[in-house]
């Protein structure tokens, strides 16, 4: 396994959870890093990305000023800090690995199991 997804849950509307994947040093260190989500019946669409410097690069606009992705390269993990969850927020999360700076599935190389969080009202 290359990545591995965790930190998902059951949560209220508006609270937090943070995902976090781990990865290894050689993945994190060649790779652009991106957070994905899976809604039931919908396809998997970017949530948001990261650069190997730690730079976030991208930000699906509905998360935007409510979700942080950053990663600590000490640790090897790329976490997903999601504040003010709605239930539109519900989704299987999957993290990926991507050699290509625009982030998106057809370029993501390793993919992460995946990880359930749901939102209630």
């Amino acid at each position: 396994v290359q990545l591995q997804a965790s930190g998902g849950g059951l949560v209220q509307s508006g609270g937090s959870l943070r995902l976090s994947c781990a990865a290894s040093e050689r993945i994190l260190s060649t790779h652009y890093m991106g957070w994905f989500r899976q809604a039931p019946g919908k396809d998997r669409e970017l949530v948001a990305a990261i650069s190997w410097n730690r730079r976030p690069t991208y930000y699906e606009v509905s998360v935007q000023g409510r979700f942080t992705i950053s990663r600590d390269n000490g640790a090897n993990t790329v976490d997903l800090q999601m504040n003010n969850l709605e239930v539109d927020d519900t989704a299987v999360y999957f993290c990926g690995a991507s050699h290509d700076n625009m982030v998106s599935v057809r370029t993501v190389k390793y993919w992460g199991q995946g990880t359930l969080v749901t939102v209630s009202s």
